[in-house]
């Protein structure tokens, strides 16, 4: 299968991700894992990246789209993907659905993990990482530490990262919103939407989802 992931920051798309891959027996190809394997091994893609963000600028959708187009060109990917923070906007979309045609390939069903904003902020706001570790990560409402302001495994101080706050949230659902959420009008036109409510326990969202892919 062929699938797309969307949803805001937070919706736990990164989670779900890799779940629904490993049922689907499908790679995840996030777009995140694509900058850093890119700009680490010294790719073309990933030195014009690195040039971009180094600068403060965003990365034009055409390096974007050469570092998916590499990934999913990789033998793993030959029955299907699963993809993660790509496309980003529309016009990344429609290069998206170039690339396949060129392949006599297409999507088999786009993703929309659905969430309130406020919930959104309530999760993302909410988290507190130990300074220690930051693997340790609690939250104020979903798992606090026993002792506020203590990490449980090290005892270190819990802190809230500064792109965690709530106008630092809020500002990304902006952006989220403008850029982003256009695309799933884009797929609903073409058939593909699947909206999938993205409450509860990540195994009943996923389970959804499955549920979904089925039908």
């Amino acid at each position: 299968m062929r699938i797309v992931l969307v949803g805001p920051p937070g919706a736990g798309k990164g989670t779900q991700a890799a779940f629904l891959a490993k049922n689907l027996s499908i790679p995840h190809i996030s777009t995140g894992d694509l900058f850093r394997a890119n700009i680490s091994q010294g790719t073309e893609l990933g030195k014009q990246a690195k040039a971009y963000m180094d600068a403060g600028d965003l990365v034009p959708d055409e390096v974007t789209i050469g570092m998916a187009k590499d990934r999913m060109e990789q033998p793993d990917a030959v029955n299907g993907f699963l993809l993660d923070g790509f496309p980003r906007n529309v016009s990344q979309a429609e290069a998206l659905d170039v690339m396949l045609q060129a392949e006599g390939m297409k999507l088999d069903a786009v993703l929309d993990l659905e969430v309130e904003e406020d919930e959104v902020v309530k999760r993302i706001a909410g988290r507190r990482i130990c300074r220690n570790d930051s693997s340790h990560v609690f939250h104020v409402t979903y798992a606090p530490a026993k002792a506020e302001g203590v990490c449980d495994t090290c005892g270190g101080e819990l802190y809230q990262r500064g792109d965690d706050s709530e106008a630092t949230v809020r500002n990304r659902l902006e952006v989220y919103h403008t850029q982003t959420e256009p695309i799933i009008d884009y797929y609903k036109a073409q058939g593909l939407l699947v909206t999938i409510p993205a409450l509860g326990e990540v195994a009943d969202v996923t389970k959804r989802a499955m549920d979904a892919l089925k039908k």
